[in-house]
């Protein structure tokens, strides 16, 4: 991990590799808590705020994916021109402003802009952890390292559920925001004391159309970084499908408002093994192999569950595994499907991360609001979108990844 190839020509200042990785989670889960912690609250938004149909209170979800995803695209430009740390410092900033404002609001209207708001300040953090990551490692030691991380950030919506539905046996879910708000702010310390610049001033790109221009056109027409980026959106579109539709299969498909923390740790779970299983595989077997590996058992094991489900029914106990196995294949792809978009586009790892994670999240979240919005009382259009993201998924990888006549299982 500390092969000089792959670190910055510059000698590290920073934190070891165990706070690195922890540093790098922490980032990745303000976005996941802002997210996971407010699926049991749901309900009780809606009944707070006067929000009659269950359907409509999935955009809680959307609108701060919705920010996500389009704030992205100005992140990595400005953090290659400025820096890193900067940046964000300035976006934990307003993470934790916006958390505070969602609490407060009086309307549903006003709670889905701060909702939005809170999505764009956080959009930093995915950027800049991808960039940060990639500033100091390549290939598959990044997707290592970036499946270490990853492990780590699994247990926060493992746990943010749990957490949610704690706050609401003892508090409103008005609460839920000031806790992202506190956290916003701890992280915010503890970056800014302890994380140095890992972009020096010799590699920093000019602020200019032309040159962002070139950067965004280089990322959008390399075949290994837009082919894997595009099956990356579509595996997303899945995951944000499960998010959306989850507290409503949990509580009306199935009748077990109770479970719901539960429900959700047992499947989220086996994401966080595999990660681990992929960062012990990873330098070995090369990435391009396991994510397709990934994908096919993922395309699989979900047109397996849809199968059942439209054809003998189920109960929770079958949804739970059968979701979860689906879930797992998730731990194989994601890592690797970014570190191999990532690798031909090192000298411009801010922007090209913008572009990548735009595509990514406003995809990824339209995907999930659309499979969502189908919820009919049954677990099929949840399944449905799982398997068509899937095999298109597989389909755009393997076109993606057959480059330059190399195998695809190449350590790559």
């Amino acid at each position: 991990m500390t092969d000089p190839r792959n670190a910055a020509a510059r000698p590290w200042a920073g934190p070891g590799l165990h706070e690195f990785v922890a540093m790098m989670a922490a980032l990745m889960a303000v976005n996941a808590l802002a997210i996971d912690s407010m699926l049991p609250a749901l309900p009780a938004i809606g009944a707070s705020l006067g929000v009659a149909a269950e359907n409509e209170r999935q955009l809680v979800i959307t609108a701060y994916l919705l920010g996500f995803g389009a704030a992205q695209l100005f992140y990595g430009p400005f953090s290659d021109r400025f820096g890193r740390k900067p940046i964000l410092v300035v976006t934990l900033i307003f993470y934790a402003v916006f958390a505070l404002l969602s609490g407060i609001a009086a309307s549903f209207d006003l709670l889905l802009v701060a909702r939005f708001a809170q999505g764009l300040a956080a959009a930093g953090t995915r950027v800049l952890v991808v960039s940060i990551a990639r500033d100091r490692f390549e290939g598959p030691t990044m997707a290592r390292v970036m499946s270490i991380t990853f492990i780590v950030f699994m247990l926060v919506p493992v746990l943010a559920p749990a957490l949610g539905q704690a706050v609401l046996a003892v508090a409103t879910w008005r609460t839920i925001f000031i806790g992202l708000a506190i956290y916003g702010a701890a992280v915010l310390v503890w970056t800014m004391i302890r994380l140095p610049e890992t972009l020096p001033e010799e590699k920093r790109r000019p602020l200019s159309l032309t040159k962002i221009r070139e950067a965004m056109w280089m990322t959008l027409t390399n075949r290994l970084s837009i082919g894997n980026t595009l099956a990356l959106t579509l595996v997303m579109g899945g995951l944000f499908s499960f998010i959306n539709s989850i507290q409503q299969v949990v509580f009306d498909v199935f009748g077990r408002p109770d479970l719901i923390a539960i429900v959700f740790a047992s499947i989220a779970g086996p994401m966080a093994l595999s990660s681990y299983l992929n960062s012990r595989i990873v330098e070995r077997m090369g990435s391009r192999r396991i994510m397709l590996i990934g994908l096919a058992l993922f395309a699989g094991v979900a047109a397996v569950h849809l199968a059942i489900s439209a054809l003998i029914g189920e109960n929770l106990l079958t949804f739970i595994i059968l979701q979860a196995l689906t879930m797992a294949c998730f731990g194989l792809i994601s890592a690797n499907l970014g570190a191999v978009a990532m690798q031909p586009l090192g000298h411009i790892a801010g922007t090209a991360s913008s572009v990548q994670g735009l595509i990514t999240t406003i995809g990824g979240a339209l995907i999930g609001l659309w499979v969502g919005q189908h919820f009919d009382g049954t677990t099929v259009p949840l399944l449905a979108g799982f398997a068509i993201c899937g095999f298109a998924g597989l389909l755009l990888a393997l076109w993606a990844n057959r480059m330059n006549g190399e195998a695809v299982g190449s350590h790559t």
